[in-house]
């Protein structure tokens, strides 16, 4: 399109497929709000624990930004590369996804997808997903804080395996689906992104923290994918968990009961038991095991990150490199205040599933107070 004018930018190559959803360009987001966003988040390991790779892109149609990232746990160290430029204000670029040398291709929707970075500040990544059951479409997942709109996002989750290759200094280090697992959701909606705005009057209350579990795992015949989370007082405010088996059955796990292990004077959990209950009211209960921890608001971007922000404008073409020692006491004090991806491994017991072994994401993140878990205030430890 040549006519451009400023201000109004409009169709862009999106409109020739029958896919809206308002009356008016595919390009504009259905809401004003800076804060709108559409982005996929995936992670990799080879269930050792010895390593746990985390990346995702985003659009910011609102802010006119889109980025990318890289975060690679190995041992005590955790490395993040970020990717950001200026997003096409048509929309273009949505349908190839790319950020600089980052590109994400949609082999075969909900099934098939490959995630390259050329080498970019040392790392390189080509690798293949292949999703082993069909995906799953969570809960809408609101958040308020008195009257204002936090967060108001649409997601939907899968498990699967990888194939390929992840490049660090010159060193490769091969993938395959036969070790290589994971997860990966993608989520648009309203979310914090961008450069902080004016806070106006403060909340009140004010926000004393939250309690998240998520938690999509793979077991060879079935997964299951679990998303909780509470106020400080306890009481649930998103609980979603459903267990898909490969015949495409889906079943709903009702309103599971969790127990997090927590290292002693730390909020790292090293594990959890979670208590499901079948539709025919058996009990399925997952022993999860932490095999490495990965706090992805050190370098990756999420809440809490003083580094890195998702959709902040850092000028067109810009690509940086950071490391962090996990036993750097100014690193190692940012990691409660913020959600933690770890390697999950798990044992299920119950229906369908007597002693089998799986494997994927078990993320948390107690912040600040939660009374069921004895935490009084932002820093009381276990």
């Amino acid at each position: 399109m040549s006519n451009l004018h400023g201000e109004y930018v409009g169709l862009g190559p999106l409109d020739e497929y029958p896919i809206h959803q308002l009356p008016r360009p595919v390009a504009w987001a259905g809401s004003s709000d800076r804060n709108f966003y559409d982005r996929c988040y995936l992670n990799a390991h080879d269930r050792t624990g010895d390593l746990f790779l985390i990346t995702g892109l985003g659009f910011y149609p609102n802010l006119g930004t889109k980025d990318a990232f890289v975060l690679l746990r190995r041992g005590d160290e955790q490395t993040a590369v970020h990717l950001s430029d200026a997003a096409d204000p048509r929309g273009g670029d949505r349908m190839e996804q790319q950020v600089g040398g980052y590109r994400v291709e949609i082999l075969e929707p909900l099934r098939r997808l490959r995630v390259v970075m050329e080498e970019t500040e040392g790392i390189a990544l080509d690798l293949t997903w292949e999703g082993s059951f069909d995906v799953v479409q969570e809960l809408p997942h609101v958040m308020r804080q008195g009257s204002g709109t936090v967060l108001d996002a649409q997601r939907f989750a899968q498990v699967g395996t990888w194939e390929g290759l992840i490049s660090v200094d010159g060193t490769d280090i091969p993938v395959t689906p036969d070790r290589w697992v994971g997860s990966r959701d993608r989520s648009w909606g309203i979310r914090p992104v961008g450069e902080a705005a004016p806070a106006g009057k403060p909340a009140d209350p004010a926000f004393e923290g939250m309690w998240w579990l998520y938690v999509p795992m793979r077991f060879d015949d079935f997964c299951v994918v679990i998303i909780i989370q509470e106020t400080p007082d306890g009481f649930r405010v998103l609980n979603d968990c459903t267990r898909v088996f490969k015949d495409g059955r889906v079943e709903q796990l009702g309103w599971p009961r969790v127990e997090v292990r927590y290292t002693p004077g730390t909020r790292v959990p090293t594990g959890a038991t979670i208590h499901c209950t079948t539709p025919d009211g058996k009990d399925l209960v997952l022993e999860v095991t932490s095999k490495l921890p990965v706090p992805i608001h050190v370098g990756g971007g999420y809440g809490g990150d003083s580094d890195w922000t998702h959709g902040v404008w850092k000028g067109a073409g810009f690509t940086e490199r950071l490391t962090y020692d996990m036993n750097d006491p100014a690193v190692a004090g940012r990691v409660m205040f913020g959600v933690i991806d770890h390697v999950g491994h798990a044992v299920a017991h119950g229906p369908g599933a007597d002693g089998v072994e799986g494997w994927g994401l078990f993320e948390h993140g107690a912040l600040g107070r939660h009374d069921p878990s004895g935490f009084a205030d932002w820093f009381d430890l276990a």
